[in-house]
């Protein structure tokens, strides 16, 4: 049965009903064409097993009931109804009402995907495909390819950020693929640096009715993108499945950024993910550029950059502050009270000493590193990390504060110091490694994640480590013998 529907229409196909003798039997199969003022979609219903006597189809407005295009009843046992005036659905020659096989076995409203073709001009177009069909196939060979993790096949990687630029004959454009798990938008962009700001960018994304849809849009420093009409864009596909969305499709349009426009320079990738409103894209939460700059004309498979410097020294501080000295500083705290005992420096016992200027040390760091990463941001950045980094910067300031506000040793209520130390260091230990763990997965592109996996063994480590020294003093401490380490139990 083949159906025909305006071309600017989102339609679904509704098998209002299908008398099988059994469901798992029912296939219905939609195939779309393309005419110059229509598209065409030819609707298979078939079994595999007993056949159905009798069906009723309809085709809808997306999100709605309202029936819409026309079909033409090609089977000699089928004919056309009429709904609204509008010769619409369709049904066996036995009758427009409901035959039954049996009286229990039959089914109603059961919809097909919704299909959607849009014409070329405007700032954004969708075309809704049922399968995802791209892939790292041919890349370097017949297009240039990006991905994050680097070298990953988005067909057998659901985690895979992904881009493809194919060029077509001189006079056909470059064919445009782009995917990635997300739950808003996609969107990669032309850029003569490894920064945003000033570059052409195309983006896959959800309209407000839940579509997959592509937009074209120009970026103007670390504002909101301009939306731009498409221009010259043709052959949209687009998809979300299992929350992976991905869109294709050919652009003649030239590129343009600051310094240059055309098709024949050379620019660097921008790949940015992350969630929309209302069809509205919202700041990215995850980020990625080229090493080098691509000539789309020219297949080639491009590496992804290394991270700014300024990032690595982020990381790095953290992973001292919060993997050796603060480690150290607490672990003085705990189990080294007794060493050097009777040797005071600065008026104040060794351990104490060592202890301050160790979780000093720390807290800077802490201190730099929160600077440095919203200097790189110039803001806020979205994502868990962030949030547990914040999380980390107030605990470590309110700790050396409560520290200062400590009453004597002896006093009666100094119990309650104890316990608030204790307790907010363990917490701040915990969002630490929180927050390390979600910056490696952010920064390690590999397909092992090897980071990760390496810091799961130093903290594996660092609590064998904990566990060990608490167990040995507990047990001293029980057995009466002279101690070499002595424990303060709250």
């Amino acid at each position: 049965d083949l159906g025909i529907f305006s071309s600017k229409q989102e339609v679904m196909v509704v098998l209002l009903t299908c008398y099988i003798s059994n469901q798992k039997h029912r296939k219905a199969t939609i195939r779309t064409f393309s005419g110059h003022s229509f598209v065409y979609f030819l609707v298979y219903l078939k079994t595999s097993g007993t056949p159905f006597t009798g069906f009723l189809l309809e085709a809808r407005e997306a999100g709605s009931s309202t029936p819409v295009g026309s079909f033409v009843a090609t089977p000699s046992n089928t004919q056309g109804l009429t709904c609204s005036q509008r010769s619409v659905s369709i049904t066996s020659q036995l009758s427009c009402a409901s035959f039954v096989q049996s009286y229990n076995t039959f089914w109603v409203d059961v919809k097909s995907p919704v299909l959607s073709r849009s014409g070329t001009s405007g700032s954004s177009t969708g075309a809704t495909s049922t399968t995802n069909t791209i892939s790292s196939a041919n890349c370097g060979v017949t297009k240039s390819c990006f991905s994050q993790p680097s070298g990953c096949d988005p067909s057998s990687n659901s985690q895979c950020f992904f881009m493809s630029a194919m060029p077509l004959t001189p006079s056909s454009g470059i064919r445009y693929e782009l995917t990635g798990p997300t739950s808003g938008y996609v969107a990669f962009g032309f850029s003569d640096d490894q920064m945003m700001g000033n570059d052409d960018i195309y983006i896959c994304t959800l309209d407000n009715s839940g579509m997959a849809t592509v937009q074209h849009a120009y970026s103007t420093g670390h504002t909101m993108p301009t939306s731009l009409p498409l221009g010259n864009v043709t052959g949209v596909t687009a998809s979300i499945q299992n929350g992976v969305i991905g869109c294709s499709f050919t652009s003649t349009n030239a590129i343009s950024t600051q310094r240059a426009s055309g098709l024949s320079s050379t620019y660097y990738i921008l790949f940015v993910d992350g969630p929309s409103t209302n069809g509205q894209i919202q700041m990215h939460k995850d980020s990625f550029s080229s090493a080098t700059k691509m000539d789309v004309t020219t297949p080639q498979i491009l590496g992804s950059a290394g991270l700014p410097e300024i990032m690595q020294a982020h990381g790095t501080l953290m992973l001292i502050a919060w993997m050796t000295t603060g480690s150290l500083g607490m672990m003085i705290a705990r189990y080294f009270k007794g060493m050097a005992k009777g040797v005071n420096l600065c008026g104040k016992d060794i351990w104490f000493v060592v202890h301050v200027t160790l979780m000093i040390v720390t807290v800077s760091a802490t201190i730099i590193a929160f600077i440095l990463t919203f200097v790189y941001n110039m803001g806020w950045a979205e994502g868990v990390h962030s949030v547990l980094g914040c999380l980390v910067m107030i605990f470590s300031l309110i700790q050396p504060l409560l520290a200062l506000m400590r009453c004597a040793p002896q006093h009666p209520q100094r119990f309650l110091f104890n316990v608030a130390h204790s307790f907010i260091a363990m917490a701040v230990k915990g969002l630490a490694v929180a927050a390390i763990f979600t910056g490696l997965q952010i920064v390690d592109t590999t397909t092992s994640q090897w980071m990760v996996k390496l810091m799961g063994g130093f903290v594996a480590w660092e609590l064998l480590s904990y566990t060990m020294l608490e167990v040995f003093i507990r047990w001293k401490h029980q057995t009466g013998k002279d101690l070499l380490l002595r424990v303060n139990i709250l």
